[in-house]
């Protein structure tokens, strides 16, 4: 079981109804991207391009832009992963006319379903932020991916940041209307601290910085 309130991990994933979806491209993937957090949707298809093995894990799709708009690998086998039956369904009807695609409604902060896996890759894009607690709480879903992921895999995503970085107007008044309403939970979220909590499941981690985003990859996992 999840060490985090219920509630709040709920709510972290209620927005994703079926009508935002259908902006989510717009709003998230674009506008937000480039004017709020100042992170370009380039930088993330260049992670997912370099990334994504043949037997991948997405942890929280949304609308499955990122994958939509990514060169797979050939045969590449798709296993979505969400709290959110919207955003499965949403990101399933994009995706499986190109590729297999499974999905699975479960919360991430549990133990991954053990029928699952070991994953070539797993992705882990924008839901750090959505997901109640500080790293030490977060730090477990660091842990619940590391023991589904190949030995040879990669843990890929990205998050962002509420602590020391800067932020324009649009940045700091988006985070924190998400922070009220329960959408965002990242006000203490920091670079350092995701460096650590990163190593305690991953012998190998690199962390980058673009705008308010941390841009993040990890291999070796610690079993």
């Amino acid at each position: 079981m999840s060490k985090v309130d219920d509630k709040a991990v709920q709510a972290g994933a209620a927005p994703y109804t079926a009508p935002f979806l259908l902006i989510y491209d717009l709003w998230v993937v674009h506008l937000s991207n480039d004017l709020a957090w100042r992170c370009g949707r380039e930088r993330f298809v260049e992670m997912y391009d370099q990334h994504v093995g043949r037997g991948h894990l997405e942890v929280g799709p949304g609308s499955g832009w990122y994958l939509a708009n990514a060169q797979l690998p050939a045969g590449t086998e798709l296993t979505l992963l969400d709290l959110n039956a919207n955003s499965l369904n949403h990101s399933y009807r994009r995706l499986s006319p190109r590729y297999d695609v499974r999905t699975v409604e479960a919360n991430v902060l549990d133990p991954v379903p053990s029928d699952l896996g070991p994953f070539d890759s797993v992705g882990l894009n924008y839901v750090l932020h959505c997901l109640p607690g500080g790293w030490r709480e977060k730090s477990v879903v660091f842990q619940n991916l590391a023991g589904v992921l190949a030995a040879d895999g990669v843990l890929f995503g990205s998050t962002v940041l509420g602590r020391g970085v800067k932020r324009n107007i649009f940045g700091l008044t988006l985070g924190e209307a998400y922070n009220r309403l329960g959408a965002f939970h990242n006000r203490d979220d920091d670079y350092d601290g995701l460096v650590e909590a990163l190593r305690v499941s991953f012998g190998r981690v690199e962390v980058s910085q673009v705008g308010n985003v941390a841009l993040f990859v990890a291999s070796k996992p610690k079993r």
